[in-house]
Parts: C-alpha cells; sequence; structure tokens
C-alpha cells in the first residue's frame, strides 16, 4: 500500500517530517514497508500546490529555503486551493495536520481534523487543541468513519510519552503521572539557579528562541495546562478541560526563593501532575513545585522534558527528552505515520 500524504501546513514542524522523509525513504520502505507520495501542501502563508501523482518533496523544501514559499513549485496542476478544499478534493489518504492552532478553540486545527476524517482520511497531528478540547469526540468519530488518527507530538514532541503510556506500560495500572511538559519555563528556572534574575533568564530564552516575543503561554503554564488535559483524558481515563485544572506560574520565583530551595536539598521546577484520587476520580494541577535532589525530575535541566509514570506494578518509570524542536517533532509525525501502517498492515494478513 502506498500512502498519499497532505500537507495542512508547512512550517517549522511540517519541514522538519519532510527532511526526515527525504532522507530516510529508502530505510522507511526496505525496513518497515512504509511507501508513500506527498501528493499536497497547503499553508495560509507559503501556498498551496496539489499533484495527484506526487510532488517532489526536496524540491518544495529547497523552494522555502530560498524563497520562503512554495508557489513556484510550477509543475503542480493545481494550485491556491485552501486547507479544507485541499482536505477534501485530493487523492490524499493520510492529512498531516500542523497548522498553527488556538489552545483555546483549537481552531483551525480542530475543523481540519474532524473534516479529514468525516472524508475517510486518516490524521496525524502534534497541535495540542484539538486533543485537549475534543479528544474523545474525535476517536468516536475515527471509529465509526474505520480510519485512524494519532497524536503522539501533543505533549513531548518525538520523546514517547502516550506510546509510552499506551502501548509499554499497558496492564502496569498507571495511578499517576507527573513531570515537566515545558522546556521554555525548565530552562528559565536553570537560568536562575546559575544566578540570573526571571527578566534575564527569560531574555536569554527568547534570544534562543525557546520562549516566544509574548511568553505568557509557557511562564504562566498554560502550554502545560494543555499537556496534563491530554495525559489525564488520554492516559488516566480523565473526562477533564483546561479550567478544571489547578494553575501557576512561575513569574512569581524570585532568586531568593531559588537559593532558598537549594538550602533545603531542593530545586524548584514547574510541575504538571495528574493522579487518581481514593475516590477513583482524577486530579490535575500544573504550578511550581520544590522537590528533593534525589527525585529523577531534579535533575532534568534547560529545555529538557522529562515525566514520571507511578504504575501499580512497576513502580516509578521516567522518561527524559526533548519536548519541542524541529526534528524531534517531525519524528514524532513518523512515528504516527509508521504506528498507523503497522495496524493497517496487521489488518491485512
Amino acid at each position: 500500500m502506498k500512502y498519499r500524504l497532505a500537507f495542512i501546513g508547512f512550517g517549522v514542524v511540517g519541514q522538519g517530517l519532510a527532511e526526515i522523509m527525504v532522507e530516510s525513504r529508502d530505510e522507511l520502505k526496505q525496513k518497515y514497508g512504509f511507501d508513500f507520495d506527498v501528493v499536497a501542501v497547503s499553508d495560509k502563508v507559503k501556498g498551496s500546490v496539489y499533484d495527484p501523482n506526487g510532488l517532489d518533496l526536496e524540491k518544495l523544501l529547497d523552494l522555502v529555503r530560498k524563497t520562503g514559499e512554495i508557489t513556484g513549485y510550477e509543475e503542480a496542476p493545481h494550485r491556491d486551493w485552501d486547507s479544507l478544499k485541499t482536505i477534501t478534493d485530493t487523492n490524499a489518504n493520510v492529512i498531516i495536520e500542523v497548522s498553527w492552532t488556538d489552545l483555546k478553540t483549537g481552531e483551525p486545527a480542530l475543523t481540519h481534523v474532524r473534516t479529514a476524517i468525516e472524508h475517510g482520511k486518516h490524521v496525524v497531528l502534534t497541535n495540542k487543541g484539538p486533543i485537549a478540547l475534543a479528544v474523545r469526540e474525535l476517536e468516536e468519530l475515527a471509529r465509526q468513519r474505520d480510519v485512524k488518527i494519532r497524536y503522539e507530538g501533543t505533549v513531548l514532541s518525538g520523546t514517547p510519552a502516550l506510546n509510552l503510556g499506551l502501548k509499554n506500560l499497558a496492564g502496569a495500572k498507571i495511578t499517576r503521572i507527573q513531570g515537566i511538559v515545558n522546556g521554555t519555563t525548565n530552562f528559565i528556572l536553570t537560568k536562575m539557579e546559575n544566578g540570573f534574575s526571571y527578566e534575564e533568564a527569560l531574555k536569554k530564552a527568547q534570544e534562543l528562541g525557546y520562549a516566544e516575543a509574548d511568553p505568557t503561554g509557557d511562564v504562566e503554564g498554560w502550554d502545560a495546562v494543555g499537556k496534563i488535559v491530554i495525559l489525564t483524558n488520554v492516559l488516566m481515563g480523565g473526562s477533564i478541560t483546561n479550567d478544571d485544572v489547578e494553575r501557576e506560574g512561575i513569574t512569581h520565583l524570585t532568586l531568593k526563593d531559588i537559593e532558598e530551595a537549594k538550602q533545603e536539598g531542593k530545586r524548584w521546577k514547574l510541575i504538571a501532575n495528574t493522579e487518581i484520587l481514593p475516590d477513583g476520580s482524577v486530579k490535575a494541577s500544573v504550578k511550581p513545585v520544590k522537590i528533593p535532589l534525589s527525585h529523577p525530575l531534579a535533575s532534568v535541566s534547560g529545555p529538557i522534558n522529562a515525566l514520571t509514570f507511578t504504575t501499580k506494578y512497576l513502580g516509578d518509570v521516567t522518561i527524559i527528552g526533548p519536548g519541542a524542536g524541529k526534528l524531534p517533532t517531525g519524528y514524532a509525525l513518523l512515528t504516527d505515520l509508521l504506528d498507523i501502517h503497522r495496524e493497517l498492515s496487521s489488518k491485512e494478513i
């Protein structure tokens, strides 16, 4: 089976996946039996092209590097289609949703995903919004339409947080998940331990591209809230929303707070936490916590992310890795594509 892929969005993450696919095409086919053509790319800024027989992915990447656009791809017989027309009218059977998304509404990605599933197309995405807001609805819709939806990259980029919980820890009975799920705040807190003020650490994070010009989503904990909602609902059987999460950012922490924690043998981290309470309900929070230096999460520094899964039968399991970035997040999409391929292939046997 050859997969026909359409990119909705072709920014940093989409290009990351494209670069991996150009480099690994032969290996993906020989080692995993995964063969593909990219037939369409639709990006609100860079333009839109569609060729039912397949596009030259390497040429598309080269055009973006040189011009910032893909409109110069003259061989494409169809161009200037918007995202929804690309989803509904192309011959793609897999939609790669990597557009910009508002975490509060999930749009436009939520509409993209719904539309793709309703038209019988598999979906992989890295946008938190649709999964944090509507994972139950989207999973049920995919089941009804007999298509697959995968979203590993919504939590820790390419570090396999969801796959670890759903597959490797299946049956272990996860009772708690706690971790560092925002690299920007972890970088800032690490710098503060090295003597930087909050303002100085934030400025450095912005200079290095770890923080946006408006860092509110990171430093006030909103990004982490979206991720803990996903972990809670996907791995813990919860049905919570962003409003159910107790949230506190790091903006009030001072060098004095950092130093006092050091003297206590502890370290401040912005910890996302979800746990099953004795009555069976689930409680989630995102807030700064002083954790002992002996805790596995205490040694995680800089923009790195980590999660500790507490299980009934295996005890604590900690996973550490990048939580953002061009190639790591592109790789997350690849793992989802391969997962769909494995599942579809097993049905054919």
